[in-house]
């Protein structure tokens, strides 16, 4: 099961407003980062495990570049903890 288009839009706001990327005590905002589309795909294409799973496998399959693309982490690698829940709570939104 994935997610039809005006729920993966649904999807992308909520993750856009909610999640951030935290650097040096920075937060900034998946939505103003660009990432909240392509962690709405990724969680849509896993949505059928449940929002547990598909919250954890897709921030560690969506690939952040850093320095002009020369690197590249894990999203999971630049969220804070607490994040993932919050990512789960929005998907159990989702899952139902």
């Amino acid at each position: 099961m994935s997610l039809d288009a005006a729920e993966l839009r649904d999807l992308s706001a909520a993750i856009s407003d909610r999640l951030f990327l935290q650097v040096a005590g920075w937060h900034l905002y998946l939505g103003d980062a660009g990432l909240a589309e392509p962690l709405a795909i990724e969680c849509s294409a896993r949505i059928d495990q449940g929002a547990a799973i598909a919250a954890r496998q897709s921030l560690e399959a969506l690939q952040v570049p850093l320095g002009g693309g020369s690197t590249k982490l894990p999203l999971a690698r630049l969220i804070p903890a607490v994040q993932l829940r919050d990512l789960e709570e929005i998907l159990e939104e989702h899952c139902r």
